[in-house]
């Protein structure tokens, strides 16, 4: 009786991850920047966002989303058609949660690889959807992060802010715009609020304008980021 049974597996499979690096890898390296793009980007024209950061001591890597997609529908016969990226839907979450997080400790380990004779200090940035992929990354404790800046985007809601030390251990920053239709004041509002009842210390940039990056906030940021880790309060 019934109609036929049907149920889900997983197969884990190795397929190939695009990243771009503004920089050379090397001994004069003190930091290393891991800046994660929004939906509907790609790794490179992100990247030139941050080129002048660009300055020897600083590495800046954007991984780039496993997902690739036609930014207009029906537009995959034009060659001139667009094409963005996306870290992940709401299909399947964990599993891609997991590979993101795979992913990014791998390309953190290739690049530490290329530095041998320096600890250059880790820094994460994540833009608007990134925002929540670069914070995925640093709580999964695999990394440590002297600073992780949330920029136009909201902590994802699973991140346990009462037994979140990875997050106190860091300089937290958050920034948006004062015309961001997406990361709103009431979200950013709540955002705080929930920091602050956790007693997790942050910092609130703000600057004019909408869901985008502003370059003099960035430089400032970046300009302002600590030298190394701090322990755990």
């Amino acid at each position: 009786a019934g109609g036929p049974v049907t149920s889900e597996h997983h197969l884990r499979v190795s397929r190939t991850a695009r990243y771009y690096l503004l920089g050379e890898p090397g001994d004069a390296v003190r930091e290393i920047w891991v800046v994660c793009h929004g939906y509907g980007q790609l790794a490179s024209p992100f990247l030139q966002n941050f080129e002048g950061l660009d300055d020897g001591s600083r590495l800046v890597v954007a991984p780039e989303a496993l997902s690739r997609f036609y930014l207009t529908e029906g537009a995959g016969s034009r060659p001139d058609a667009r094409i963005g990226a996306s870290w992940m839907t709401r299909e399947d979450r964990l599993s891609e949660i997991e590979d993101q997080g795979q992913y990014l400790d791998a390309v953190h380990a290739e690049l530490s690889a290329r530095i041998s004779n320096s600890r250059p200090v880790l820094h994460v940035l994540g833009f608007s959807q990134g925002v929540a992929t670069a914070a995925r990354w640093v709580a999964r404790g695999g990394v440590r992060a002297a600073s992780l800046v949330l920029w136009a985007g909201l902590l994802p809601p699973e991140i346990d802010l009462g037994a979140a030390s990875l997050l106190r251990s860091l300089h937290l920053t958050l920034v948006v715009g004062t015309r961001d239709e997406f990361a709103t004041a009431e979200l950013v509002a709540g955002q705080e609020e929930a920091l602050r009842a956790a007693a997790i210390p942050f910092e609130l940039r703000r600057f004019e304008g909408g869901h985008r990056l502003d370059d003099d906030v960035l430089a400032d940021v970046v300009r302002r980021a600590p030298t190394g880790v701090r322990s755990a309060s």
